[in-house]
């Protein structure tokens, strides 16, 4: 099967975020708002993108850039209420190490703005392929609704978004239920799943994706991971994240689950398609042995 090369130009290829440059170079100084208010709204929010997650942790952090002692506390509280989120992560480790912590922030912004992970799924996938897609993500609907030419297999565990997709893609969309993952995975040209850290030997990633990567090695289908900016974290960062999720004493209960990397044959990245290990050998970010030496402590605040 031939890999699409299709049209990359910018015209109509939608922003994955809607920030504006101009008041989040000052991050952190947003009139009224304290940086410790400011970091308590985003360790509490729930159902935003890790995009947009990002933003608002960004410029929280920043606030407290004159403060490196506050600073460490704020990005170990970060990650603590959000261990799945490799980008967040990627965001501690960075404003951490970097010697002017607030400008860190911003740059990191600036790439999930314009990280180009979409563009090159939408050229690598296969031309007229039939897609297994688990799970669901802004990045994905904009790559893989523009290509009318392959017909995707929807699962998505958190329910409901292939029906709403339809009317707004190209493609052609088939709602796959829970119970129907491994026999769509079989029957895929390919298997593909979003990221939300990667690192070490494991790729954390929505339920659904462990069966789908596990049937697709099995049968002999290629799944693909799809990492945008900031989801590859060095070793040690990656070992304490996945400690903490292989912690629950009922997984099968938990939203995300880790899917060993040996069962994925490519990552998506900003340059294309690359091989695991390549992937691998180009983390988001240092390791800030700051963030593993209270997470990783015994009796650590959970």
């Amino acid at each position: 099967m031939a890999t699409a090369q299709h049209d990359t130009g910018t015209a109509g290829w939608p922003s994955k975020c809607s920030i504006d440059p101009a008041p989040c170079r000052a991050l952190g100084s947003v009139a009224g708002v304290h940086p410790i208010e400011r970091l308590r709204a985003v360790a509490r929010s729930g159902g935003l993108g890790l995009d947009e997650l990002v933003q608002d942790a960004a410029m929280a952090l920043a606030g407290f850039a004159d403060d490196p002692p506050a600073l460490v506390t704020a990005c170990r509280s970060l990650v603590e209420r959000h261990p799945a989120a490799g980008p967040l992560w990627s965001l501690a480790a960075r404003v951490l190490v970097a010697p002017d912590p607030a400008e860190e922030a911003w740059r990191v912004v600036e790439e999930v703005e314009t990280d180009d992970t979409a563009r090159a799924l939408y050229r690598a996938v296969p031309d007229g392929a039939r897609v297994l897609v688990v799970g669901w993500s802004e990045g994905l609907a904009a790559a893989l609704g523009r290509r009318g030419d392959c017909r995707l297999l929807v699962a998505d565990p958190a329910g409901g978004y292939a029906g709403r997709l339809r009317a707004h893609v190209q493609a052609e969309v088939d709602e796959v239920p829970d119970a129907g993952i491994g026999a769509a995975a079989a029957h895929a040209d390919l298997v593909l799943f979003e990221a939300q850290a990667m690192g070490g030997d494991g790729i954390v990633a929505v339920g659904g994706a462990l069966a789908a990567s596990a049937v697709a090695a099995a049968t002999g289908r290629p799944a693909w991971v799809v990492a945008p900016a900031g989801r590859v974290l060095p070793a040690p960062l990656w070992e304490v994240l996945a400690a903490r999720l292989s912690a629950s004493p009922e997984p099968w209960l938990e939203p995300d689950e880790i899917v060993p990397v040996a069962l994925v044959a490519g990552v998506v990245r900003t340059a294309g398609l690359l091989s695991p290990g390549d992937a691998m050998a180009r983390p988001d970010c240092p390791f800030a042995p700051e963030l593993v030496r209270r997470l990783d402590a015994p009796g650590s605040h959970r």
